[in-house]
């Protein structure tokens, strides 16, 4: 009888030990919404690891495209946003929604298409580019998607005096999905499209496709993480999910960004420390 008494005890004992442990690994988790090329391009299976080793906190990720992001981060449903989509991240802070905006990296965006470049624009900048596409009615296939290259690449339309609205046609296609598929979509139908440098470096199955205009200043594509407003809502882990920013923007965490490459090219370059928003 004793036996089995100090059994029970020690079951429940150790039930309770698991119950402590399950809560406080729980306790020490957040959720991070960023778009879809950290993820595809692998940063975050680089980046989450090291943070773990370094806090103890772990990091779930949804990883959507930018108008997504925001929507969920304006309903409280994560912890700390990283994306690049700069005016909607000011307007996300400036409205409330996020406590402040902390510059992290960058990348650029590139025009990629067809090796045999049909509408001539290698070595162009994106203006002159976008004008010679439209006006040859050259493939160009865009993600569609609302994202924040996406909102780019509508950006840069306006740059380039076209309202893309009105000029598209059978020649501009939409995917409508992520940028490995529209960058899919790009290689099998030979068109032109605009990526993240990062998702080309990544994308491994690029056929007749090369990168066509690049460097052009216009082509900066910025990341900013925030952490979601916990006056605003209160459920939101305001110190895990600070020291997640504060971790991303440290010496260490940008150097754990620089130090990440695909076959030998760096794909993110970190900024942290030249400005901040």
């Amino acid at each position: 009888m004793v036996v089995r008494r100090l059994s029970v005890a020690l079951t429940l004992l150790c039930g309770l030990a698991a119950g402590v442990a399950a809560s406080f690994a729980e306790d020490r988790a957040i959720v991070l919404a960023s778009t879809t090329a950290t993820q595809e391009s692998g940063l975050l299976d680089h980046l989450l690891p090291i943070f773990r080793e370094k806090t103890g906190i772990e990091v779930t990720v949804i990883a959507r495209r930018a108008d997504e992001v925001l929507d969920g981060a304006r309903r409280g449903e994560v912890d700390v946003v990283l994306m690049h989509a700069r005016p909607q991240e000011e307007k996300f802070v400036a409205d409330g929604f996020g406590v402040k905006r902390f510059d992290v990296m960058y990348n650029d965006y590139v025009l990629i298409g067809p090796k045999s470049d049909p509408a001539a624009v290698k070595g162009k900048d994106i203006a002159t580019a976008l004008k010679a596409i439209e006006a040859k009615g050259a493939p160009f296939v865009t993600r569609g998607d609302r994202s924040g290259t996406h909102g780019a690449e509508l950006a840069l339309w306006i740059v380039a005096g076209i309202d893309i609205s009105a000029a598209k046609g059978a020649w501009y296609r939409e995917v409508k999905q992520g940028m490995d598929a529209a960058l899919d979509a790009a290689r099998t139908a030979n068109a032109y499209v605009l990526s993240d440098r990062g998702s080309w470096i990544a994308f491994k199955d690029r056929g007749d496709l090369d990168i066509v205009v690049e460097g052009d200043k216009r082509l900066l594509n910025q990341y900013g993480a925030m952490l979601v407003n916990p006056e605003k809502f209160p459920d939101v882990k305001k110190e895990l999910g600070q020291t997640f920013i504060d971790w991303l923007i440290s010496p260490e965490g940008q150097a754990a960004i620089a130090g990440y490459k695909v076959d030998g090219q760096q794909l993110f370059f970190p900024n942290a420390a030249k400005s901040g928003g």
